[in-house]
């Protein structure tokens, strides 16, 4: 949780400094501001992960500036700081796009935590990017296993490198100098058929298990990994 960037709003000194202390000592990146006008504008401006936000601010109060922040398009989750335990600020509080509240007076490993737990459930789903399925080609980058219509296909790891930059860059023409510096990693200016060679290693390979030719010639210019329908 070390690159998170924390904006603390809260009007009194005293609360604020604890709180910036406590938290860039936790790992935090810590913007802190004293007024919903500032807030509004460091939200804009800083792009913060997280927003600890005084419901009591002498310009306006913190549920204004979460309508006003939501109203921009910031999605930055709020967690409210409120000297009131009552229901009602509560509710409104999650009614305006907040996604949290604390009460005070609050421990700063509570901040802490509730911190922690908010990021945890609203940060993406992460993808999981070992696995490439294109078409009818399906590629475990974890086992290095290439796999076409469910059956696995033994390829070199030349092969399997060429076969992964086409098949990541669907319907698009690569040029051999393309696939030569990405498979080969380096530009070789002359032996463009090496290439060829590989792209024809690759075809014999796959063909006989696909239902059309997937990698075809765009004459003059290079290769394309065609996909004509969703897998």
């Amino acid at each position: 949780m070390s690159n998170i960037k924390v904006l603390i709003v809260d009007d009194e000194p005293n609360i604020r400094d604890l709180l910036a202390t406590s938290l860039r000592f936790a790992g935090f990146s810590i913007h802190a501001v004293g007024n919903g006008a500032d807030a509004v504008a460091a939200a804009e401006k800083g792009e913060p992960d997280i927003i600890l936000l005084d419901v009591m601010l002498p310009d306006m109060n913190g549920f204004t500036v979460t309508k006003k922040i939501r109203a921009m398009g910031i999605t930055a989750p709020v967690l409210f700081l409120t000297a009131r335990d009552d229901t009602e600020d509560k509710i409104m509080g999650l009614t305006v796009g907040g996604d949290d509240y604390v009460t005070k007076p609050f421990s700063l490993d509570e901040i802490v935590a509730r911190i922690n737990a908010i990021m945890r459930r609203t940060k993406p789903a992460e993808v999981d990017d070992s696995m490439i399925e294109v078409g009818e080609i399906s590629i475990n980058q974890d086992a290095h296993e290439v796999f076409v219509n469910g059956e696995m296909v033994d390829l070199s790891p030349t092969e399997y490198k060429l076969l992964r930059f086409l098949m990541t860059n669907p319907n698009r023409v690569l040029t051999k100098a393309q696939i030569l510096d990405h498979v080969w990693e380096y530009d070789f200016n002359g032996e463009m058929g090496i290439v060829e060679s590989y792209v024809s290693y690759l075809r014999k390979k796959l063909d006989p298990l696909t239902t059309e030719p997937l990698i075809t010639t765009k004459r003059g210019v290079g290769y394309m990994y065609k996909v004509t329908k969703s897998h």
